[in-house]
């Protein structure tokens, strides 16, 4: 235990240049406490104890703003950055040394059993806003952007961005955009809209030409 609360005050000193002291991390960071409390509860969670294990989660989030099933499994040195509106499902995995900023959400996407929450990888970067929702990994080493949608495997070593989120750049790569395996509607249909005026405009090019070709025939008759 104490092991586990010296490295938590470790990593925010780590990552947060705002924080200047173990004791202002001990008594001020909401994620520490977040943490803290989700040990305990997940404490009770394994030996069947779950209505005190529930109790004790959601005090931990009503006195913190981050909110995290007793069920879910957190590895070492997460840091959860200012942490309101962090939400984290019963099944649930997350690696080592995973950073989670605000209003980051790791959840399901419907009423299904078993395991229906990411696994998070280690050294992955969550940014503020994002979802992601579902029962599927998301790589390590990877970053997901700022209010991006997760809702498919992520690669190791990937960059995701948008609604729903795509992988924009993979091992330092961007990958290929007529890949199978990486899909982006978003990119397809603005290919298509294109093609479709580039259409648009071929034909009214063409209709111009016929009314001015009419014109001139007309005109030439009349003389």
């Amino acid at each position: 235990m104490f092991r586990h609360i010296k490295s938590d005050i470790q990593t925010v000193l780590d990552n947060d240049p705002a924080a200047r002291s173990k004791l202002e991390v001990i008594f001020t960071y909401s994620g520490v406490h977040a943490l803290w409390a989700h040990r305990i509860a997940h404490w009770f969670y394994l030996r069947k104890w779950c209505t005190v294990a529930r109790v004790i989660s959601q005090v931990s989030r009503f006195m913190t703003g981050i909110e995290i099933h007793p069920g879910a499994r957190i590895g070492d040195r997460l840091f959860i950055d200012h942490g309101m509106g962090v939400v984290i499902g019963e099944t649930c995995e997350i690696g080592d040394d995973v950073v989670l900023y605000q209003g980051v959400t790791l959840g399901g996407t419907g009423k299904e059993k078993g395991k229906r929450h990411p696994t998070i990888g280690n050294n992955v970067v969550i940014g503020s806003g994002a979802k992601i929702l579902g029962s599927f990994t998301i790589g390590a080493q990877s970053n997901i952007g700022s209010n991006s949608v997760v809702l498919k495997e992520v690669p190791p070593n990937s960059t995701v961005v948008g609604i729903p989120g795509r992988v924009v750049r993979q091992d330092g790569r961007r990958p290929d955009r007529l890949s199978h395996q990486l899909p982006d509607p978003v990119v397809d249909s603005i290919r298509d809209l294109q093609l479709e005026i580039k259409r648009l405009r071929a034909e009214l090019s063409d209709l111009k030409d016929e009314r001015s070709a009419q014109k001139h025939q007309v005109t030439r008759e009349n003389k």
